[in-house]
């Protein structure tokens, strides 16, 4: 089994492309932010962590999780985020190789995040993929789609590891911006894993 990781900025395309990989060349794809969330309510060790940093008020009664509460411990202080990133990311790293390993039937599986180097996610894949997109397209995008300012998008990108960076530690970048049919650069990407897969075997 091969397992790549599929990354790009916001506004990129990489949850369409991902879609994509799914609806036509059947590879499962694990989304680590919509897993993320999941883990945050039903991993004990998680809930356990999360409650001696925040305290017990950081889940609500129902049990969901106080988002206000862990919204705001992030934006105090930069130094935050890693700290609940060092609690979560360790258990979406092991439920994503559980769940890989349930793909049974499957030479390909994918996990999608926007964070996949800053995570350290492309330690337990095979190969990246990079979905590139430039910058102003992906603000026209996010526009559309979120209903935001492009000054908060911005921000965004800002935030987020440059695509230069990116593209140096990937090793297939797809072009989600018009310039080649994107069905045709996933073939070739799928004709690729599969000769590894051979070529493995």
């Amino acid at each position: 089994m091969v397992k790549i990781g599929i990354t790009g900025g916001i506004g990129s395309g990489k949850s369409y492309v991902s879609r994509l990989l799914t609806e036509h060349y059947g590879i499962p794809v694990y989304n680590t932010d919509s897993e993320a969330k999941r883990l945050m309510l039903s991993d004990e060790g998680i809930r356990r962590r999360l409650t001696a940093l925040l305290g017990k008020e950081v889940y609500k009664s129902d049990g969901t999780l106080n988002k206000p509460l862990l919204a705001n411990y992030l934006f105090a202080d930069s130094c935050h985020a890693g700290q609940i990133n060092a609690i979560v990311h360790p258990q979406v790293k092991a439920d994503f190789l559980k769940w890989a390993d349930r793909q049974t039937g499957c030479e390909i599986v994918a996990l999608e995040s926007a964070i996949l180097f800053e995570s350290g996610f492309d330690n337990i894949v095979d190969k990246v993929v990079m979905v590139y997109a430039p910058v102003e397209l992906r603000i026209r995008r996010v526009m559309l789609r979120d209903g935001t300012t492009e000054e908060k998008i911005r921000q965004r990108i800002v935030a987020q590891m440059d695509d230069k960076a990116k593209q140096d530690r990937s090793d297939f970048i797809i072009f989600n911006d018009g310039s080649r049919p994107l069905n045709l650069q996933l073939d070739d990407l799928q004709e690729t894993l599969e000769k590894m897969i051979k070529g493995n075997g």
